[in-house]
């Protein structure tokens, strides 16, 4: 097994903790990851991107140019930021939520046409807006994300792996409403 993940989205969205919890999950299945961060303003918002590498022999922690095999975009807009490390085969994730950037402000047909000219493989979930609604807390919108990516097998690493990373890194109050929102997008479908 081999696989190279981009998480991108903005400072406070949980990426890092994402990162954390696919790597966490990988070392339960005893697979080799490597992970790297590179962000600018992450605590005022600004773009973040991370990078994960997974497999039996893993060297550099950095995604290459057009190796991605999965991106997931917390925000719309941040997806084109990952769009150098996409190739045809790329599977686009993205949570289908626009936070305002002055000057630039792209509507979701512009940029998914931009996502369309490098891969057909693009999922759009409204996750903010289904977390808000069912858990009150749009920050788990990622880990809802996480469990959809886990069903679709666009992560190939067992929900059970997961459930026991989400125990070894998140705070243990916040423990049963991240497995609740895991567990959500493994059972959500309209993928």
């Amino acid at each position: 097994m081999k696989s190279n993940i981009i998480i991108c989205g903005v400072g406070g969205q949980g990426i890092i903790t994402l990162l954390r919890i696919i790597a966490q999950a990988s070392l339960e299945e005893n697979l080799n990851v490597r992970t790297s961060e590179l962000h600018g303003l992450s605590q005022r918002g600004g773009s973040v991107v991370v990078h994960i590498k997974i497999g039996s022999e893993v060297f550099s922690p950095l995604v290459m140019p057009n190796e991605a095999d999965l991106i997931i975009a917390l925000e719309i807009q941040e997806s084109l930021n990952a769009v150098k490390y996409a190739n045809k085969n790329t599977i686009f994730l993205i949570n289908n939520h626009i936070i305002p950037i002055p000057g630039q402000n792209l509507s979701e047909e512009q940029i998914k046409k931009e996502l369309n000219k490098i891969s057909k493989n693009i999922y759009l979930i409204d996750a903010n807006k289904i977390i808000a609604e069912k858990y009150k807390n749009p920050v788990l919108s990622g880990v809802f994300l996480l469990g959809a990516a886990c069903s679709k097998k666009f992560i190939s690493l067992s929900p059970s792996s997961f459930e026991k990373a989400l125990v070894k890194i998140i705070k243990p109050q916040y423990i049963d409403l991240n497995k609740k929102a895991f567990k959500f997008g493994l059972k959500f479908n309209p993928i």
